[in-house]
């Protein structure tokens, strides 16, 4: 695999511009809490069935396996005077814009193009929703690639920059966590945006859509200070790169696959079964506090938006742990092994908690069963001690996340650099480690869920077997990153190579 290297690496930047370009990812993460909080009870809303709401969600991990690689190959070669990063950034920020509206809007256009208001299925709301959401994944690859391939630029050939930058990446995914499913949890948030309340959109349908103009904003804000206050290095345009651009990417990703160390290899390996693990929680979450811990129906009676707001609240307890852990990480994995042994464990951590949700559950269960209900009444919404418990669980995931956040990318940067390939076209590799499962999960879950009377505890027992096994790989043979390295002038390759 060809790699350009440029005659001297990219000089380390300071804390503070990698913490301004880390806080991209509050922006970008804001709008992804809206969907896992907010999207799947909405598809329902729309008319689609639980089992194939799943399907639904096949966009982000399709267009995650298509658009990073080829961000990262073309970003690792651009030759914009505005930087090799930053054109993709901005134009993912706008492709986030346009997307959000479709999504929002999705039922009125719907219905404005003949969808009945009285009909569970609106087809033409659907189309329109899968469009944006296709639009918002692959907006959200076109940030998140380039900007992870950004901070291991201006962290230099500086190890512990490079686990910083990607602690505070984290950190500020969960920041925006906690604003969006802040957001998510809030009822009357479209008494801010009162038109958009309209036939077509109930008060639950314009709470999404304020949320996602609030979301729209905060990334603009960030999006432009990006842009103003840090610079790339412009790279020199090269004839021998024109016209040969589909053939030299096939080749490249071919190339990357058949030159990656064995470390990336089992790092891939450890990746995808980790995502195993959290895919069927991190799509079900919300939906599994309002069927099976409320006992609630999606559009009848009021028990099923309780849990999902409740299941807003358990997320954004899950992203302040997140953030506080994320700013941990960078002291807890400072030993030579200790970022391994760290991802290890917590994924013990987190299939314990994957389990928990069955006992959660059938005590939920038992709860209704012992409620003495009118027929044709609901049941009374759940003890403080069962929701206490559910939201516990909640929270405890936010420490297995962090580190799934954060040491996962460190690691690749760190051996991309020193194996000396692309950080844009490694990191897309290692986003391949993360969409795959998520299409297997999304394929799977639906035909499990059914096979088990509907619910979503098989996807959950599911991902706790995945991260048993990506626990022990992680222990047993995944390799330690070297030593820090800590200077900005050694002449040794660094991390994106130009």
């Amino acid at each position: 695999m060809e790699v350009e290297a440029a005659n001297s690496p990219e000089k380390s930047s300071s804390i503070s511009k990698i913490t301004l370009v880390a806080s991209i990812a509050a922006g970008v993460q804001f709008g992804w809490a809206l969907q896992l909080s907010l999207l799947t009870p909405y598809v329902q809303q729309l008319g689609v069935p639980h089992k194939w709401a799943a399907v639904v969600w096949l966009c982000g991990p399709i267009s995650g396996l298509l658009v990073q690689p080829i961000v990262g190959y073309y970003s690792d070669r651009c030759r914009s005077r505005f930087g090799r990063r930053r054109p993709f950034i901005a134009a993912g920020a706008a492709l986030v814009a346009i997307a959000v509206f479709l999504i929002g809007y999705a039922a009125d256009i719907g219905v404005r193009s003949g969808d009945s208001l009285h009909k569970s299925t609106k087809p033409r709301a659907v189309l329109v929703f899968v469009v944006g959401f296709w639009i918002l994944d692959v907006a959200n690859n076109m940030l998140q690639g380039p900007c992870r391939a950004l901070l291991a630029d201006i962290s230099g050939s500086d190890t512990k920059k490079m686990r910083t930058a990607n602690a505070l990446y984290s950190f500020f995914m969960a920041v925006g966590n906690v604003l969006g499913y802040a957001a998510g949890s809030l009822k009357n948030l479209h008494k801010v945006f009162p038109f958009t309340v309209t036939k077509a959109c109930d008060m639950y349908c314009a709470n999404l859509k304020s949320c996602f103009f609030i979301s729209i904003a905060l990334l603009a804000v960030l999006t432009v200070m990006v842009m103003v206050s840090v610079r790339e290095k412009t790279m020199p345009s090269r004839d021998d790169e024109k016209g040969e651009g589909g053939v030299r990417f096939v080749g490249e990703i071919i190339g990357a696959f058949k030159e990656l160390k064995k470390p990336m290899w089992i790092l891939l390996l450890v990746t995808c079964l980790n995502w195993i693990a959290w895919f069927g929680f991190l799509l079900f979450d919300t939906d599994w506090m309002g069927k099976e811990v409320y006992g609630g129906a999606v559009g009848k009676g009021r028990l099923y938006d309780m849990g999902v707001r409740a299941g807003s609240l358990g997320l954004m307890l899950n992203a302040v742990v997140l953030g506080v852990m994320s700013l941990g990480i960078v002291y807890l994995a400072r030993g030579v092994n200790s970022a391994r042994q760290l991802w290890g464990v917590v994924n013990f951590l987190l299939a314990l908690c994957l389990l928990m949700t069955i006992l959660v559950t059938k005590l939920a269960e038992k709860h209704r069963h012992a409620s003495h209900v009118v027929a044709g009444a609901e049941p009374p919404p759940p003890p403080a001690g069962i929701k206490a418990g559910a939201l516990l669980i909640f929270a405890i995931l936010g420490i297995p996340q962090a580190v799934t956040f954060s040491i996962p990318f460190a690691m690749a940067s760190i051996f991309c650099s020193n194996s000396g390939a692309g950080q844009g076209l490694s990191l897309g590799v290692l986003n391949i480690s993360i969409v795959v499962p998520q299409m297997f999960v999304s394929l799977v879950s639906g035909p499990l869920d059914s096979a088990f009377g509907g619910g979503n505890l098989p996807a959950f027992v599911l991902g706790a077997i995945a991260a048993v096994v990506s626990g022990v790989l992680a222990l047993t043979l995944l390799p330690s990153p070297p030593p820090d390295r800590e200077t900005e002038t050694e002449t040794v390759v660094a991390a994106g190579f130009h």
